[in-house]
């Protein structure tokens, strides 16, 4: 790992920060595309993979530069492993500290999108763990993880912002399971009983059957390319701390 980074102290914040907006614009969105459309399923779904698609590039723009703006467990922990080759990417006291901040992150966003719209924090009792929503959140993870390392390995870091919302954004509509892709993101839709919520008992299957997807994208990127490692430190934008404002 390079050691120009930020302090780890200041990248957990950006990863809690960015985790928590963004669930706050997944369920935000979702409250409000029920409240403007209550009778299409199809146009909420419209609504809720548009905001996500551009929040989420503005919050890889904004954050990179501090932690990478992983904002996803499985993206960190690849990056642990895949570095390993290289002695590159996340340290596993970083990869700690990142997936907490990120739980921590999600659970919040949750909370707060729940206030804003004054409909009360609750568990969701949406199940979603059918056979084809956890393959679909395999696809949508290997997806995933392939696009944001090839990235990273082949130096296109800059198209990170727009290439992963757009990516997340198609995701919402080619994949049964609407590409949730992310444990952090799963656990923190736990606490709202909306259009974007999950019930509890949906979350393990999800959460394995991201890591399974994980594992199959760093299989295909390790095939198609052997170098992705040594990038690790770039992913998913490059965060030194010299490019950063003290």
């Amino acid at each position: 790992m390079t050691t120009n980074q930020p302090p780890l102290w200041r990248r957990a914040i950006a990863e809690f920060l960015g985790t928590s907006l963004l669930v706050m614009i997944v369920v935000g969105s979702g409250i409000m595309a029920q409240q403007l459309s209550p009778n299409d399923i199809g146009l909420q779904l419209l609504q809720n993979s548009t905001a996500t698609v551009f929040g989420l590039a503005v919050l890889i723009l904004v954050l990179g530069p501090v932690s990478g703006a992983h904002f996803n467990p499985v993206v960190s922990i690849a990056d642990w492993v895949l570095g390993r080759r290289s002695g590159s990417g996340l340290t596993l006291p970083d990869v700690g500290a990142y997936v907490v901040a990120q739980i921590l992150g999600a659970v919040s966003g949750s909370v707060v999108a729940n206030a804003m719209f004054e409909v009360g924090t609750s568990i969701s009792g949406k199940d979603r763990a059918t056979g084809g929503h956890l393959l679909g959140e395999v696809v949508a993870t290997a997806g995933l993880i392939v696009l944001i390392f090839a990235l990273a390995a082949t130096r296109r870091g800059v198209l990170a912002a727009p290439a992963v919302g757009a990516y997340i954004g198609a995701a919402y509509w080619f994949t049964s399971s609407t590409s949730f892709a992310n444990p952090a993101v799963t656990v923190g839709r736990i606490f709202s009983d909306t259009f974007a919520g999950i019930a509890p008992g949906s979350v393990p299957a999800f959460v394995i059957a991201q890591f399974l997807g994980a594992a199959v994208g760093m299989g295909l990127l390790l095939l198609l390319f052997p170098a992705s490692g040594r990038a690790a430190d770039d992913v998913v934008l490059p965060h030194d701390a010299d490019k950063t404002a003290p």
